[in-house]
C-alpha cells in the first residue's frame, strides 16, 4: 500500500518511467500490448491531459497510478514513492458518479473521509465546505435521484476533492454528460482548480477539453501506447468559456489533432464554440 506523506521530488507530483502495460487473454492464449515504455511527468499542481485514439492505453494507464493495475513494467512514483498499490494520496473521478443512492450529498461527500477514519462531526464540516466549493449548497440533503447529472458529478468531484488527495485522478468524468452540461462541467472545474490547485491527471477523448482544461496535453500513439509528443499550453489563465473562440486556442487543438490524426487539422464535427 502506498504510504499517504509526500515526499521531495523537485516539483513532479507524479512521474511514469518507461511503463509497459500487457493484458493476458487466456481464452485466446494471447496477450494484447496496451502501453509501451511510457514516460512522462506532472509537476505538482498542473493540469496534465491524457489524449489519444480509442484503446491507445489511456485509462489503463491512469488505473496503474491508481494503483490497480499491478505487475507493469517500469516505475510510477508519486512524490517520489514508487506506488506498489492504491492509497489516500490519490483520488478517483470516474466517468459514471457512482454515488451512494441511500446517502445525501452531505453524507457521499463525507464518506471517504469516514473511511479514512476521519470523526463524523469532523467529517461533515469538511464535506460541507466542499459541497459550497463545488456550488452545491442548499442541496446538502437532497438524494443522487433527485440531482441532474451534472451536479451528480459536482457531488463525485467534492467526494474526491475532500479527502485532499495529492493526486487528482480523471476518468472521462464529463463523457455521459449532454454538450451544454459538459460545457459548463469544464468551466466549474476550471474555476474549482484555480482556487484549490490540485495535481490533476485527466483522461478524455474531446480534444478541445484537454486544451482547454490543461497546462501540458500527453499525446498518445495507438496501441500500443506510446508518447508522440507532449504540447505545452500557454493559454492565459483564468479561462473563460470564451477561450475557446480565440485563434490561439484554435491553433493548439489543431496542432493535437495533427499528432492524432496527420493532417487531419480540426475536424468538423468538434461542439460549436460560441457559448
Amino acid at each position: 500500500m502506498a504510504a499517504a506523506g509526500v515526499t521531495s521530488d523537485n516539483g513532479i507530483a507524479l512521474r511514469v518511467e518507461n511503463l509497459s502495460i500487457t493484458y493476458a487473454l487466456p481464452r485466446l492464449a494471447s496477450r494484447i500490448h496496451a502501453v509501451n515504455s511510457v514516460s512522462f511527468e506532472v509537476p505538482t499542481g498542473s493540469f496534465v491531459s491524457l489524449v489519444g485514439p480509442s484503446g491507445c492505453g489511456k485509462t489503463s494507464i491512469l488505473n496503474t497510478v491508481a494503483g490497480l493495475l499491478p505487475g507493469f513494467a517500469g516505475r510510477v512514483a508519486v512524490h517520489g514513492r514508487a506506488i506498489s498499490g492504491p492509497g489516500r494520496d490519490r483520488a478517483l473521478v470516474f466517468q459514471q458518479a457512482a454515488l451512494l443512492p441511500w446517502r445525501t450529498v452531505l453524507g457521499n461527500v463525507a464518506y471517504g473521509l469516514e473511511c479514512h477514519r476521519v470523526a463524523s462531526a469532523e467529517a461533515r464540516r469538511r464535506a460541507q465546505e466542499f459541497i459550497e466549493l463545488v456550488a452545491l449548497a442548499g442541496f446538502e440533503h437532497h438524494y443522487p435521484h433527485e440531482l441532474s447529472g451534472g451536479m451528480q458529478q459536482r457531488v463525485n468531484l467534492a467526494r474526491a476533492l475532500a479527502v485532499e488527495p495529492s493526486l487528482l485522478l480523471m476518468d472521462e468524468p464529463f463523457a455521459a454528460l449532454d454538450a451544454q452540461t459538459r460545457e459548463a462541467m469544464q468551466g466549474e472545474l476550471t474555476r474549482i482548480w484555480s482556487i484549490r490547485r490540485s495535481t490533476v491527471l485527466f483522461i478524455t477523448h474531446q480534444i478541445d477539453e484537454a486544451v482547454y482544461l490543461s497546462d501540458r496535453v500527453v499525446v498518445l500513439s495507438a496501441r500500443p501506447g506510446r508518447i508522440k509528443a507532449v504540447v505545452d499550453v500557454t493559454l492565459p489563465r483564468p479561462r473563460s468559456l470564451a477561450t475557446k473562440r480565440t485563434d490561439r486556442f484554435l491553433e493548439v487543438v489543431g496542432q493535437v489533432w495533427d499528432l492524432i490524426e496527420p493532417g487531419s487539422g480540426t475536424p468538423q464535427n468538434q461542439p460549436p464554440r460560441d457559448h
